[in-house]
């Protein structure tokens, strides 16, 4: 089964072909450039990852009538104060839609100022079949271990376009940048978007 994934970021498409490469034989994860046409709007309302989720797999599947997957990630941080929590706006600050540089110099600016920040990604996922079937969830698995936002980016700066905020997050158990870590090493002892999709599978006897 062909399933398009409605993101328009290219690190993170392949971030997910590859999590679920050991699916190959069931299903295909293709993106937009494969399809062509018109991009659909999403207004990204929800006040949680799963409800943008689902927002934006209902925006995609409206706009390509084909099975859809969409996942959305908030960034939660201990102790601060409410109005800087990212939540699900952790590109978008005062209105503005930040880019890559753009975020380092907001996050790094954060950290510095709280003396570093304890954190954790919470993800979200919606697989929208058909006007009837639709699976979603967001799950402990699906969350990424809790990492330090440090005020000093990494020698390396940004390395992967799309993920700015790895030079800056640090791995308490290590002491390692996020650069410098395989992605498995950040994900809970379960990768919870693999076994979303396997719980598909089997649901759909694929």
């Amino acid at each position: 089964m062909k399933i398009l994934y409605g993101t328009g970021n290219q690190a993170k498409l392949l971030d997910m072909q590859q999590r679920l490469c050991s699916l190959r034989n069931k299903i295909e994860i293709v993106s937009l450039a494969d399809l062509g046409g018109k991009l659909p709007d999403v207004c990204e309302s929800g006040r949680t990852p799963l409800e943008n989720a689902r927002l934006k797999a209902q925006a995609y599947y409206q706009a390509f009538r084909m099975p859809v997957f969409s996942c959305d990630t908030g960034l939660y941080f201990d102790d601060v104060p409410e109005e800087i929590q990212p939540g699900v706006h952790v590109r978008r600050v005062h209105g503005k839609n930040l880019t890559d540089q753009e975020m380092l110099a907001y996050y790094s600016g954060l950290a510095v100022t709280y003396g570093g920040i304890k954190a954790r990604y919470k993800n979200a996922a919606c697989l929208m079949i058909d006007e009837r079937r639709c699976f979603a969830a967001m799950t402990a698995a699906m969350e990424s271990r809790e990492f330090l936002l440090t005020g000093t980016p990494h020698r390396d700066g940004i390395t992967q376009e799309g993920f700015p905020l790895d030079c800056l997050s640090v791995d308490l158990r290590t002491g390692s940048y996020m650069n410098d870590l395989p992605d498995e090493a950040w994900s809970l002892d379960k990768d919870g978007m693999l076994e979303f999709f396997q719980g598909v599978v089997e649901q759909m006897q694929l």
